[in-house]
């Protein structure tokens, strides 16, 4: 049977962690673009049919906002409140969820296809969110990160000195040196506390959008993609944040459901994403979906959307593609839909060790400065090129050009080399144990 067409709506959710957004498309094939990289318009109204939404109280995540143990209030890193005294008594995500909600009860009633995207903010920095969710997490339940120390193999180049973070009033209160210097331990582990639970909290967020989906009826008939746009380091080398090629950054979630292919259609009267309370000890957990161990890219989210939906699978881009209207770089991943009548994208691999994810990261120089994490294009002089296999994970820093955005592979500054299966958390690199930089050209496709 061909896939199920979108007679009611596609609906993506993301942790969209730079910009928080909720906007509409009438067409399925619609997508969204928001912040600097569309000058601040979330490429409205091109692609969207409603203005995007963003939520009010979202101009104040990054304000003094946050109560400290000296009763005043402070720009924090960590930041539970109660969300009854922080301005406008709601927080950017509740505030998103209530405004995708009145979304779908619109489209309920429309005969028109529908492309919801929902952006949530949590968990990126501050870790403002409701301090009830806490208790989900005892700090005297919290481990460090398994491997907290940087190690001695890591090139500098590769060392994020984590400085958004350093910023932070009450991370600046405790005087770490810069680059390498550790934070202390028992503020890691409430790093960590916090960060998960800001995790549960987005999950609350999810879990009601989704069970509304139920109660409107439109569970049945609409896509869901749920993925984010990079990981975080939790203390993993002694690094903090998302500014590297490691697996704890590049490393995201991609969860899809599509009706009566990845579930059951529901019978009459029953849920399927009925909402789960965390506090609730009586809730039921959901049973698990199928898990594909493959690696994939984001890239592929475009044609997978595009075929899911019943639309044509735009075809590759060639190189250049300048001149092309419309094409696509990532696979299409409908194999992992069990749909068998479809013809598969010859492109993707049969061989799981054929598969192949790349990402990349820039530096302004070989050793660790205060914008190392976020260079301007005019300064990035170093890029950082990352092959992650289900073998190994090999990364060459070479000399780039911002001008000509030209990397010079002749010119390589520190390589990094891991073997998943005996070193998965990536700390004992074998680089110089290697060809060094004629490795590259060996292990690329």
């Amino acid at each position: 049977m061909p896939p199920p067409r979108t007679g009611r709506g596609l609906l993506w959710l993301g942790l969209v962690l730079s910009s928080v957004c909720v906007a509409l498309g009438s067409e399925t094939q619609a997508n969204s673009t928001t912040g600097i990289s569309s000058n601040h318009t979330d490429d409205s109204p091109y692609s969207w049919s409603f203005p995007p939404y963003h939520p009010s109280s979202e101009k104040y995540e990054n304000t003094k906002t946050c109560r400290g143990p000296d009763g005043e209030l402070h720009a924090n890193l960590l930041c539970p409140v109660d969300v009854l005294d922080v301005p406008e008594g709601t927080l950017p995500d509740k505030q998103s969820t209530e405004q995708a909600i009145q979304l779908l009860e619109k489209m309920k009633t429309s005969a028109s296809p529908f492309f919801l995207a929902v952006g949530y903010h949590k968990p990126h920095i501050p870790f403002r969110y409701p301090k009830e969710f806490q208790k989900l997490y005892p700090l005297e339940n919290i481990t460090l990160a398994p491997d907290p120390e940087v190690p001695d193999g890591l090139p500098p180049v590769a060392y994020n000195p984590w400085m958004d973070i350093r910023q932070r009033e009450d991370v600046q209160a405790l005087n770490i040196s810069v680059p390498y210097g550790p934070i202390p331990v028992d503020f890691q582990r409430k790093i960590r506390q916090s960060y998960f639970a800001s995790v549960s909290y987005l999950d609350t967020q999810v879990g009601r959008l989704l069970s509304a989906l139920d109660d409107l009826q439109l569970a049945n008939s609409t896509i869901i993609a749920f993925t984010s746009d990079h990981g975080w380091a939790l203390g993993e080398h002694g690094e903090w944040a998302k500014y590297s090629n490691f697996d704890v950054a590049t490393h995201v979630p991609l969860i899809f459901y599509v009706p009566g292919r990845t579930a059951s259609l529901p019978e009459a009267g029953e849920k399927l994403f009925p909402y789960l309370d965390p506090f609730d000890s009586a809730s039921q957990l959901m049973e698990p979906g199928r898990q594909s161990m493959d690696l994939v890219e984001l890239v592929s989210l475009f044609p997978t959307l595009a075929g899911l939906a019943g639309l044509q699978v735009p075809p590759r881009c060639p190189v250049p593609s300048f001149h092309v209207e419309l094409c696509r770089e990532g696979k299409n991943l409908l194999k992992h839909f069990r749909f068998r009548d479809l013809e598969e994208d010859p492109y993707l691999p049969g061989n799981p060790r054929e598969l192949i994810a790349y990402s990349q990261y820039p530096r302004p120089s070989d050793i660790p400065q205060w914008n190392s994490d976020k260079p301007s294009l005019k300064d990035i002089k170093i890029m950082g090129y990352s092959i992650r296999t289900i073998d190994y994970r090999y990364t060459v820093w070479v000399g780039f050009n911002p001008d000509e955005f030209l990397a010079n592979f002749s010119d390589i500054h520190a390589g990094e080399l891991y073997f998943v299966d005996s070193d998965p958390l990536q700390d004992h690199n074998m680089y110089n144990d290697s060809q060094g930089g004629d490795l590259f050209q060996l292990l690329m496709p």
